[in-house]
């Protein structure tokens, strides 16, 4: 959908402010009314833009997501650098964009309202961790293409080191809040460990 600047600013700005009243009341307490009178817009320009409440949840969940995958740099492995330091570089980068805390919090959201809304979860998981795992899968073929690595199923190694990176911290995170995010010498442990794990697995 192609839109003028001044329609996409105000698709923007109606973003945002379901954002900030979702993560403030919950799904069920927003109404379409509050959204429209926090992004400064007719209801009608609402609905002209997402038809529907569940829409615009969806279409904010999918822009988050979307976004924080765009904060990660394509898969980069310089010729003649370790494996190790390669994979250590975009999975700490990955870990630092999953773990920002509006990421954490939508996902908070997004969870309670799965089992009425099955298409939040499928946003989150198209845009979130599968994208994630077939970008580290991209990254070990390279690695596996060069010798430095031993693959069968690159997916299926790709699964297995991004939940060694992701699965303690994120779990943590998400269930006891921003408290229990874990500092930068902690990732950076976090990421050479499960490095170190994998490669013992998987590399020559």
């Amino acid at each position: 959908m192609d839109l003028r600047p001044s329609s996409l600013a105000k698709r923007e700005r109606i973003l945002e402010a379901a954002e900030a009243r979702f993560l403030e009341v919950g799904f069920d307490a927003v109404t379409m009314a509050d959204i429209a009178v926090r992004a400064d817009v007719a209801k009608q320009t609402l609905y002209a833009h997402f038809g529907s409440k569940e829409a615009l949840f969806v279409e904010l969940v999918t822009a988050i997501t979307t976004g924080t995958g765009a904060l990660v740099a394509a898969p980069d492995a310089p010729e003649g650098a370790a494996a190790a330091d390669v994979l250590a570089a975009h999975l700490r980068a990955q870990l630092d964009a999953v773990l920002r805390p509006r990421v954490l919090a939508v996902r908070r959201l997004v969870i309670g309202e799965v089992v009425r809304f099955p298409a939040l979860a499928e946003a989150l998981w198209q845009h979130g961790p599968r994208y994630g795992i077939a970008r580290i899968a991209t990254l070990l073929e390279v690695l596996a293409d060069r010798g430095q690595l031993r693959l069968d199923d690159a997916h299926a190694a790709a699964t297995q080191l991004n939940w060694l990176v992701m699965g303690e911290p994120v779990n943590a995170a998400m269930l006891r809040g921003e408290a229990a995010l874990p500092d930068d010498a902690a990732r950076a442990r976090i990421v050479a460990d499960a490095v170190r794990v994998f490669l013992a697995a998987y590399g020559r």
